[in-house]
């Protein structure tokens, strides 16, 4: 899988947490967030562009702190949602 595909995928997972967090709906989060986390392994082993490594390398640490504390409040899921959009847009960059 290319990197521009993984970053989707990983932005689309992204959104699903984000928008259960907010409905407090915790049932599927936990696939999701592994997923995601498989996602980002196979990302940071894949070539990307050195535009897009200084959003990897942010959004990785803040994956890590975010996947060790799920909250179901609107912070939480407003957090994992910017990141969606973040990566959705920075995705062409990889």
């Amino acid at each position: 899988m290319s990197a521009k595909d993984l970053i989707l995928n990983i932005a689309v997972n992204l959104g699903r947490l984000g928008r259960w967090a907010m409905e407090k709906k915790p049932k599927r989060m936990k696939i999701f967030l592994l997923e995601t986390e498989g996602f980002l392994e196979q990302l940071e082993k894949a070539p990307k562009s050195d535009r897009f490594q200084k959003t990897f390398d942010l959004f990785s640490k803040k994956f890590v702190l975010l996947k060790n504390d799920v909250q179901l409040d609107d912070d939480w899921a407003e957090q994992m949602l910017t990141w969606a959009n973040i990566l959705s847009h920075r995705a062409k960059l990889a």
